[in-house]
């Protein structure tokens, strides 16, 4: 037996990062990039190293450009956590799996490093290729809860459910992970939104090499957890942001949510200090009338724009520089 599964790369559109500190985001799916994952019945478990995970080069500069470009961890961590984290799921709700051993591959065109979710995409497409390899049914619901605990309570990364939520629902989506109702359901509310009801989206991520998200996510983390009170004030604040954008969309005003991204932007840079080549990228967005915000923690931002022409201004304020500009496509495509 052989399975395949796929989960794609992914924008905060507004609110985050208030998703770890029970506030309230809206995501959508990017489905130009993607991880996938599979696994296929074998002799023995493996996991199939990818090119993320070499360890020959045919230099010392080799070795060092590979850094620059994809950091010091592969993707077998990953794996390894993710098959992990699925079978003690399995174990602790006496699911019973079959003693079949399997090879597992993953590859991925998501961008390292720049907040696009990419080890979450990996994460998720793992467990969906687990759940098909061994018939076992998991509700939507859970699923985010389970990618996020390979990442936190595996590998000790902090994170929100955010990127869970978005890579298993798809399209664009409404989070709001109150404490009481987590507390009660186990999960948030997770409201689908009609991406038509959108503005014309653009993404623009760095192609130099950036920090992982996880270094931002802790330092946060632990400002929260020493109770703050400018980060607990700046994550009511951004979950408000993601209110006022879900009523403006659902409402038929998606091309009146510009100004609330850029909010989210310059609240979060009032809470910690980001890196020149991120402002600089949002400030050239800026200058030619677009509105932007991070996609995640740095090095990606996601924006909207009034039309055509202001693209095209995209296009020609990033032109010879480290950044790559595109329309994210957020669903698929009708068969023609």
């Amino acid at each position: 037996m052989a399975c395949e599964a796929t989960a794609y790369a992914r924008a905060g559109l507004i609110g985050n990062p208030s998703d770890g500190y029970y506030g309230k985001t809206i995501s959508i799916i990017i489905r130009d990039y993607s991880a996938k994952v599979s696994v296929y019945e074998s002799a023995e478990t493996e996991i199939i190293p990818s090119v993320r995970d070499r360890s020959r080069y045919g230099s010392v500069r080799e070795l060092v450009s590979d850094v620059q470009a994809y950091g010091y961890y592969g993707g077998i961590r990953l794996m390894k956590a993710a098959i992990r984290r699925f079978v003690d799921y399995c174990d602790e709700r006496g699911i019973q799996l079959d003693d079949r051993n399997f090879s597992i591959r993953y590859r991925s065109s998501i961008p390292r490093h720049v907040g696009l979710a990419g080890s979450s995409a990996l994460v998720t497409a793992a467990i969906r290729c687990l759940m098909e390899f061994y018939e076992v049914d998991i509700p939507k619901p859970e699923l985010p809860n389970l990618v996020l605990s390979v990442e936190i309570n595996e590998l000790g990364i902090s994170a929100g459910l955010q990127d869970r939520v978005i890579q298993t629902y798809e399209g664009c989506v409404y989070m709001d992970f109150d404490k009481t109702y987590m507390e009660q359901h186990g999960h948030g509310r997770y409201e689908p939104i009609d991406s038509t009801l959108l503005p014309p989206l653009f993404v623009a991520y760095r192609t130099d090499f950036t920090e992982g998200s996880e270094v931002f996510h802790n330092r946060i983390r632990e400002r929260w957890l020493n109770g703050d009170p400018e980060i607990i004030a700046a994550m009511h604040d951004f979950a408000s942001y993601a209110e006022e954008v879900r009523q403006l969309l659902v409402s038929g005003h998606g091309n009146e949510i510009g100004p609330w991204l850029n909010k989210n932007f310059d609240r979060r840079c009032s809470i910690s200090k980001l890196q020149q080549a991120d402002l600089d990228m949002v400030a050239k967005a800026r200058s030619v009338g677009a509105y932007c915000k991070f996609a995640g923690s740095g090095g990606a931002i996601v924006g909207s724009y009034d039309n055509e022409t202001t693209y095209e201004k995209l296009i020609e304020v990033f032109e010879g520089t480290d950044i790559a500009v595109f329309r994210p496509t957020i669903v698929e495509s009708a068969p023609v």
